[in-house]
């Protein structure tokens, strides 16, 4: 697709579902191939937009679907808990295969590129800025360092254990300071996926529900294996 300018891109996902495509890592639907069928699958579906994890994938991708797409890479860093999009070289390799929207982690932990030189660097290559984080501090942190999006995503993946809900206070708050908001996280049916709408998120992202294989059959097998 041609590129978007930056209002059109977020006209395009306003009240809008992204489809997060991300299979289970290393497992056997994680192929680009695969991924960029499972982002055609969504664009039929009627989604308004994608994210998309990994340079690979994103080739991939690209040239199939004609909606924004919002690209991530993740990492395991022996010395940081920052997985999304954590280097520059990142920013530049996903600016380079053609995302619209590159998103990194805005939590306030120790990081191996700061949050301002991140923002910066995604605005040059003229890609719009989204931070996946985890509290309303960090995302009004990164409203004012100038992140076009703000991104629940990152809400009970910070230590502890891990919700069951979606953090709904997190999507109001964030909405009410004035935040372009993505609802993100633990959004696993189409009902929560619109209450994510109705409380006031600019948009919402489903992953697992949709693209990982293996959390869905386990989900129907414990079930299953649960009836008396």
């Amino acid at each position: 697709m041609s590129k978007l300018s930056h209002t059109d891109v977020l006209n395009q996902i306003k009240r809008g579902f992204i489809s997060s495509c991300q299979p289970v890592d290393d497992g056997p639907m994680d192929k680009p191939e695969i991924v960029a069928a499972m982002a055609q699958a969504s664009v039929n579906g009627g989604a308004a937009g994608l994210r998309i994890e990994g340079v690979d994938n994103l080739k991939a991708t690209r040239p199939v679907v004609n909606i924004p797409i919002i690209a991530i890479v993740k990492r395991d860093l022996p010395d940081s808990p920052i997985r999304i999009t954590p280097f520059l070289h990142d920013i530049e390799d996903l600016a380079a295969a053609g995302a619209d929207i590159i998103a990194v982690d805005g939590t306030q932990r120790p990081r191996p590129v700061d949050l301002e030189s991140a923002v910066k660097k995604i605005h040059e290559l003229g890609c719009l800025a989204m931070a996946d984080c985890s509290n309303l501090a960090e995302g009004l942190y990164c409203k004012e360092l100038g992140f076009d999006i703000v991104g629940s995503t990152m809400s009970g993946y910070t230590g502890g254990e891990i919700p069951a809900e979606p953090d709904y206070q997190l999507v109001k708050d964030l909405k009410a300071a004035g935040c372009f908001v993505m609802a993100e996280g633990r959004y696993n049916t189409p009902e929560l996926a619109k209450t994510a709408i109705e409380i006031g998120a600019d948009a919402v992202t489903v992953g697992s529900a949709l693209t990982r294989l293996e959390h869905i059959v386990s989900w129907f097998a414990n079930a299953v294996k649960s009836a008396k």
